[in-house]
């Protein structure tokens, strides 16, 4: 059976709920391989809410839904203050990047908790500025960064990733909406260090199976390159 679209392979899902330090209860899942003990963690920030991301934004759910069982990753979502998804809402409202460090700071809390191996962040678009922003504070290996538009994170934010010794990975679209290709390497010169992938015919939104397939493929790259290159067929049981 071909690996595409909403196909959800094998691994053990639990809905889980995230406490922040400012009281608020947060929504979310999180997947595992179902059989062993994941290699390391993707914890994913999703896109802007108020423009309909949230925890099911489909790069994010077929990263949960696939990785698991391809590259025995644990895969962390969760809805930010006041975002909405058949998981539920959490609780809060949209802070438009601010409080929403206290989001991220819960759902490291509960990996550390959970002591998931190997954390990444693992942003898309609005997703971003919250790996970009407040990233460094935590014990993460590095940060993925899925077209990232830089409207939210300063300047002086970015800059403060050089040297700082942990993998900073952007793949940016070359017709993305916000940033493309050419600026992005103006606007990421300040970290040396940022490896940045230019995603030909990729857009903002990583429409189409072949985009995602690439996506997947190039977090693969970065947390287990061993579980490369990913099958494009599934042989094995489904759930349900």
């Amino acid at each position: 059976m071909e690996i595409r679209g909403p196909l959800l392979l094998p691994a053990h899902r639990e809905d889980i709920e995230l406490t922040t330090l400012d009281d608020l209860t947060l929504v979310g899942e999180l997947a595992t391989p179902e059989d062993r003990d994941p290699v390391a963690t993707l914890v994913t920030l999703h896109p802007l809410p108020t423009a309909g991301g949230f925890m099911d934004s489909h790069i994010l759910r077929k990263a949960a839904a696939r990785l698991p069982a391809l590259a025995d990753l644990a895969v962390l979502r969760f809805n930010t203050r006041g975002t909405s998804s058949q998981r539920g809402t959490s609780e809060g409202a949209f802070d438009g990047g601010r409080n929403e460090a206290f989001d991220l700071a819960a759902a490291m809390d509960f990996v550390h908790e959970r002591q998931l191996p190997r954390p990444w962040l693992v942003g898309w678009s609005f997703g971003t500025e919250i790996a970009l922003k407040y990233g460094r504070d935590h014990d993460v290996e590095g940060v993925i960064l899925l077209s990232p538009p830089l409207h939210r994170a300063t300047p002086e934010e970015v800059a403060a990733w050089a040297g700082d010794g942990r993998s900073l990975i952007a793949l940016i679209p070359e017709f993305d909406d916000y940033l493309r290709p050419d600026a992005a390497v103006e606007r990421f010169s300040s970290v040396p260090g940022a490896v940045l992938i230019p995603v030909e015919g990729g857009k903002h939104l990583w429409v189409g199976e072949t985009q995602t397939r690439r996506v997947l493929t190039e977090i693969v790259a970065a947390v287990n390159p061993d579980a490369l290159p990913l099958p494009v067929e599934w042989n094995g049981t489904l759930p349900g």
